[in-house]
């Protein structure tokens, strides 16, 4: 008897194990799903984060590839000038050295040339046309392979470019342009542009009205002329009204002079733009020592001016960019050696900057 009840016993517990068997197995199903799941999730945003890191290093690679063919590119030449006795001296034209916006423009010349690997000879005309005409037959007797110049004059130094001409050397124009002359392209900052730039800032800050003055560059100068231009144009017809205007030669120590003897004749004067920031730091130290408040604008943000725009002893400034417009002149005669056609005018940017 104790034997068939245990036997009984025995079925009964099979039965019941194999009833819950179908549950646990299913849960245990559920459970290597989910599993599998995250894993499989995982797998696919590890994927991803290697695909990205994939295209940005071969994106970097491809920058980093042609960055070196460039500079491969620019060594070959130089190599190749220098076997075959054939390297470019390029003949650099500057209208003063004694202007730290020229001085700039220099170095984006010199940084530009030393990459290439091209000869360079830099001259300065001092502001003085005649200078620079001597300039002009020094480099043509040292028969350089191209001339890049900036003029002191936009007239005067069209018989500078005459002669270059007619020597069968290429001329290239840098900030100020020629009235006269073949020239290959001339690079700048779009001067007209930033007058216009000038002169809206300075509706803006007054109102729309109010008493100004403009301290104008070199005569003749496409810089000064150009600008000029820009500035009075944005002030047309508005209740700004000009009480001064007279050259102080982009040149400090004359902005300083000029701004005195214009504050004894006018007892109000409410803003200044003047043509360039060595003219307006001039004003700038005149209108201190009169001890009076006026708003002052400049133009090519040198270092200086940068500063007094910080302290907040200037407005603003138009910002060139000296250094690109050099390093363009040398990009220009290197395009001109390769036989490439280039455009009349490579402009630069340029924009305001305030406090």
């Amino acid at each position: 008897m104790k034997k068939t009840l245990a036997f009984m016993l025995s079925v009964l517990m099979l039965f019941a194990l194999a009833a819950c068997a179908p549950a646990k197995t299913e849960e245990v199903k559920k459970d290597v799903e989910s599993a599998a799941n995250e894993v499989k999730k995982d797998a696919e945003n590890a994927a991803s984060e290697v695909k990205e890191k994939v295209e940005e290093a071969v994106t970097e690679a491809k920058e980093m590839a042609e960055s070196a063919k460039e500079k491969a590119a620019d060594a070959a030449e130089s190599v190749k000038d220098e076997l075959t006795g054939e390297k470019k001296t390029v003949g650099l034209i500057l209208s003063t050295l004694n202007n730290p916006f020229f001085v700039d423009l220099k170095s984006g010349v010199e940084d530009k040339a030393k990459e290439i690997g091209y000869e360079l000879i830099v001259l300065d005309s001092q502001d003085d046309s005649a200078k620079e005409l001597s300039n002009m037959e020094d480099l043509i007797t040292k028969k350089v392979d191209i001339i890049l110049i900036n003029p002191t004059d936009s007239d005067a130094v069209g018989s500078a470019i005459a002669k270059a001409n007619e020597a069968k050397i290429p001329v290239i124009t840098l900030d100020r342009s020629a009235k006269e002359g073949e020239v290959v392209t001339h690079i700048a900052s779009d001067n007209k542009a930033g007058g216009k730039l000038a002169g809206e800032f300075i509706l803006d800050k007054l109102g729309g009205k109010g008493k100004v003055v403009e301290l104008e560059g070199i005569p003749g100068a496409s810089a000064a002329v150009e600008r000029g231009e820009g500035f009075n144009e944005a002030i047309k017809g508005s209740e700004l009204e000009v009480v001064a205007k007279q050259t102080a030669n982009f040149d400090r120590a004359e902005g300083l002079s000029v701004m005195e003897n214009i504050l004894q004749a006018n007892a109000e004067i409410d803003a200044v733009f003047a043509h360039n920031d060595e003219m307006a730091l001039g004003a700038l130290e005149a209108i201190k020592a009169a001890k009076r408040e006026i708003l002052v604008v400049g133009f090519d943000a040198t270092d200086d001016a940068l500063a007094a725009v910080s302290e907040g002893r200037m407005a603003a400034t138009v910002q060139q960019l000296p250094k690109e417009i050099g390093a363009k002149g040398l990009e220009a005669a290197k395009a001109y050696f390769a036989g490439e056609k280039l455009d009349a005018f490579i402009p630069v940017d340029l924009k305001l900057v305030t406090k």
